[in-house]
């Protein structure tokens, strides 16, 4: 992704939090004009108030940002901690202590563990890069994605940059800046132009966003404008101006979007449009309503499309605010289906739903609301102004997340925080539903075996692959045993890529699960078909993957045997003495059948077997093998579904295929009644 030239970023770990990194630094190599959309919260954090007093400014030249404490409401010495690591962090780039500008996000009401960020200095320092993936990562506090994003802007002859990093998942309403975001342009502006475009871009972005309607008081968006680009400086606001303007709104929408569909346990974002209302103002405000309706939220969470709870807000909206808006006169579309429109032939005060199978309008909309987005669009037919408010649904995990949030985090005396997530802390109630629900297949499982295929959605984030981990040590823990097979598919690929992908499944990736493992004091060793001929395979045609021939059930059963995790890659050894990457769905199956495995695991990039948006929860082999022959499946899950089919015909008991990118899915699937993909059994 290009970056914007001449800006250079940071992000460590220095003890603020108990882990993962929690102090980024972003740094210009030449004075900046800068600007702050921040928040209007009356209590604002002690780096707003400082922002506030000295936004718009030129001649900046860093901003240090930490996560895991707000440093708000903490009074002078609150207001002085900033003053002091602006000027510590100045001294270390060998700048003015003016220059550096600070935001701060986390838990409320502590100060500042002063002496560690100061001592993270230099570290922050010799880290800076022009890539700004590890300070973004920094900034993070509940957030469960980096957020970043860039456009190109042409200014004259000359293409611009704008690079940003974001974050924000909770205590996030709308009015300005509702999260922490450093925008930074090469583009030459005035810090007043700067000020006029950054607030400008929050309307219709950041201040369509709401997640729970609680704003925060560290919420700040700073744009820095370093002229790198070396374009004459927009003075006015002329053709160049709009230019850089409208890019910049473009970028704060994309960022409002990720943070709404990041929200604090959302599983959906939620996009509301207002149309034909009667002013702009109102049209967002009601669109700002429905998207943070807890009711509406919690409709879309249960994938119930009550056009009622919609229209009931939009009524109380109108009747608090002394809209000119009748909400029976309107048309409500849930994901492209209209749900509510008062037939012109029926009485006036009626209130009617379209045709369909009951209040939900359409047979499948159910099936449509569990997609990872909903739209819900609402037509006013009183005007000609529209707009849109982003949210997101409203789940159990929402209530988790900030009931644990301080009770789980403990204040230390240097003002950092350390966190005490035991299961001691929580409700008796929930601890015996747990454990209860939990040993209910825990007594099932000891001394079984499970073969989980790992592809590119399960390998692909640092933190996919560390609950992967986890996960295989609570297997081992209760007694399953498990074997873990990886690698893509290289079919369609060309001889030259098929050696490439040999050399990637069979190296890079076998190893590093394997060392993950073995660090977490998992015995786990590397298998691929050119150890001791462990698989046998044969060419298929130019460019495909191999067939598995036979596989060394010896070898597999010793290593087990003596309490190993076998990594398995998916490469055959050839009678020619040479090898092959094999079908790796092929060889989950085949080892599953050899070590006579219980259990089958299929990690997809979704949630399992989908049919007119509708998770097939369980199904069976004769039902999955029709549904592959009339193609309701995609290439990808119909390959699953044959050698499904194959294990369960083979011998093994149940197949699961679950959405690898939910961190410990495989332990949500096992261990729950309900289970969360795709469970798959033989008749």
């Amino acid at each position: 992704m290009p970056v914007a030239r001449g800006f250079l970023f940071a992000g460590l770990h220095a003890g603020i939090k108990p882990f993962k990194k929690d102090l980024a630094l972003v740094v210009s190599e030449s004075p900046c004009s800068a600007a702050g959309a921040l928040t209007i919260n009356k209590a604002k954090a002690a780096p707003v108030e400082d922002c506030v007093r000295r936004l718009p400014m030129s001649g900046v030249r860093a901003v240090l940002i930490n996560s895991g404490n707000a440093n708000a409401l903490t009074g002078a010495e609150g207001l002085q901690d900033v003053v002091e690591l602006c000027a510590a962090t100045g001294k270390v780039l060998e700048v003015g202590a003016e220059t550096v500008l600070m935001a701060s996000t986390g838990v409320i009401g502590q100060r500042l563990p002063k002496a560690k960020m100061v001592e993270a200095l230099p570290r922050l320092k010799a880290q800076l890069k022009a890539a700004p993936e590890s300070a973004a990562e920094a900034i993070c506090t509940t957030d469960t994605i980096i957020k970043i994003a860039s456009r190109a802007v042409r200014i004259g002859r000359k293409e611009g940059r704008i690079t940003a990093i974001c974050k924000g998942s909770g205590m996030i309403a709308p009015q300005l800046a509702s999260t922490i975001a450093i925008i930074c342009t090469d583009v030459a502006i005035t810090p007043a132009l700067l000020h006029q475009a950054l607030i400008g871009s929050m309307e219709g972005s950041f201040n369509n966003l709401t997640v729970d309607n609680d704003m925060s008081t560290n919420d700040a968006v700073i744009a820095l404008a370093n002229g790198q680009l070396g374009n004459p400086e927009i003075t006015e606001a002329n053709a160049e101006y709009e230019l850089f303007a409208t890019q910049l709104q473009s970028l704060c929408v994309e960022l409002a979007r990720e943070v709404a569909k990041d929200g604090e346990g959302a599983t959906k974002l939620l996009e509301v449009r207002v149309l034909n209302a009667p002013t702009l103002p109102i049209a967002t405000d009601l669109a700002r309503s429905v998207a943070g309706s807890t009711l509406v939220k919690a409709a879309v969470f249960g994938a119930d499309p009550n056009w009622g709870r919609v229209l009931a807000t939009v009524g109380a909206r109108c009747g608090s605010q002394k809209y000119d808006v009748n909400p029976g006169d309107a048309k409500v579309t849930v994901q492209g289906i209209v749900v509510y429109d008062r037939k012109p032939t029926l009485d006036l005060t009626t209130l009617t739903p379209t045709a369909g199978d009951g209040p939900s309008g359409h047979p499948n909309l159910r099936a449509r609301m569990r997609s990872p987005e909903v739209l819900v669009e609402i037509d006013l037919r009183c005007g000609e102004a529209a707009s849109v408010g982003w949210g997101c649904d409203l789940s159990y995990d929402y209530v988790k997340i900030n009931a644990d949030y301080t009770s789980l985090l403990v204040p230390t005396a240097d003002g950092s925080v350390a966190k005490d997530d035991r299961l001691t802390n929580y409700s008796p109630k929930f601890k015996v539903n747990l454990v209860k629900e939990a040993l209910t297949y825990i007594s099932r499982f000891a001394d079984k075996r499970v073969v989980i295929k790992l592809g590119r959605q399960a390998m692909g984030k640092d933190s996919l692959r560390a609950s992967i981990v986890e996960d295989v040590q609570l297997l081992r823990a209760v007694g399953l045993v498990p074997i873990l097979v990886h690698g893509e598919s290289p079919e369609g690929t060309s001889k030259g890529d098929t050696h490439s992908k040999e050399m990637m499944v069979s190296g890079q990736t076998n190893t590093e699960l394997v060392t993950l493992l073995n660090r977490t004091g998992v015995q786990a060793i590397g298998l691929s078909g050119m150890d001791a001929s462990f698989m046998k395979g044969r060419r298929m045609g130019e460019g495909l993957p191999g067939e598995v021939v036979s596989i060394n059930s010896d070898l597999l059963e010793m290593f087990l045997q003596r309490n190993y995790v076998p990594v398995v890659s998916p490469v055959g050894f050839l009678d020619d003495g040479s090898t092959l990457p094999l079908e790796p769905d092929q060889v989950a199956s085949e080892i599953a059948r050899t070590a006579k495995a219980s259990k089958l695991v299929f990690l997809v990039g979704g949630p399992g077997f989908v049919e007119n948006d509708e998770l097939l929860g369980q199904i069976n082999t004769t039902t999955l093998r029709q549904k592959v022959e009339k193609g309701i499946f995609n290439k990808n899950l119909a390959r699953k579904a044959k050698w499904a089919i194959a294990a369960l015909e083979g011998g093994v008991e149940r197949v699961h295929v679950i959405d690898a990118r939910t961190p410990h899915s495989i332990i949500a699937e096992f261990f729950t009644d309900q289970g969360i993909g795709s469970l798959v059994t033989h008749g």
